[in-house]
């Protein structure tokens, strides 16, 4: 998502907030340890899992074990929902990402994609990219995801706002 059309919404944001900016929104995508993905299991009710996300060209990714809940899940439904930001109340910048799920199977995204996650904590992240796949030494292969944002809202605390980002 470049450029989205950015809002306000007064009814939930103090009377002398401004909408956060598109581009703290994103240093937030950018920087976060751990992002909450939230997926909708077979008989309708929510699966939440913390893991570790990557923006990269406007796009939220994340992986996932073929037999982990979260693929199972997405096998039946591809939206989602990722969250991150910070638990004080009174401080900091909470983001929502809203939309679908997609598989990542091109070689050259992947291979970016697996330089970008050893960038995140302390490089522990080494993926190699294998038959559309994530391949690690710790584990099997990971399926990757990108969910490109059909819309991300921005909690702004302290002074408390409410700002819709959406895609032009």
């Amino acid at each position: 998502m470049n450029d989205p059309v950015t809002t306000l919404d007064a009814r939930f944001s103090d009377t002398d907030a401004e909408p956060t900016s598109w581009e703290a929104t994103q240093e937030v995508l950018e920087n976060a340890q751990i992002t909450w993905l939230t997926t909708v299991r077979a008989d309708g009710r929510p699966h939440v899992t913390p893991l570790v996300a990557v923006w990269l060209d406007g796009a939220l990714h994340f992986t996932t074990g073929p037999e982990e809940q979260k693929a199972v899940n997405l096998v039946r439904n591809p939206h989602v929902v990722l969250t991150t930001g910070c638990n004080t109340w009174d401080q900091g910048l909470d983001v929502m990402v809203e939309g679908e799920a997609r598989r990542v199977i091109d070689r050259r995204t992947l291979e970016r994609l697996a330089a970008a996650w050893r960038t995140k904590w302390d490089g522990r992240w080494q993926y190699e990219w294998s038959d559309e796949v994530f391949r690690n030494d710790i584990g099997g292969p990971s399926l990757v995801f990108a969910v490109e944002p059909d819309k991300v809202l921005a909690f702004g605390k302290g002074t408390f706002s409410h700002t819709r980002h959406m895609p032009r």
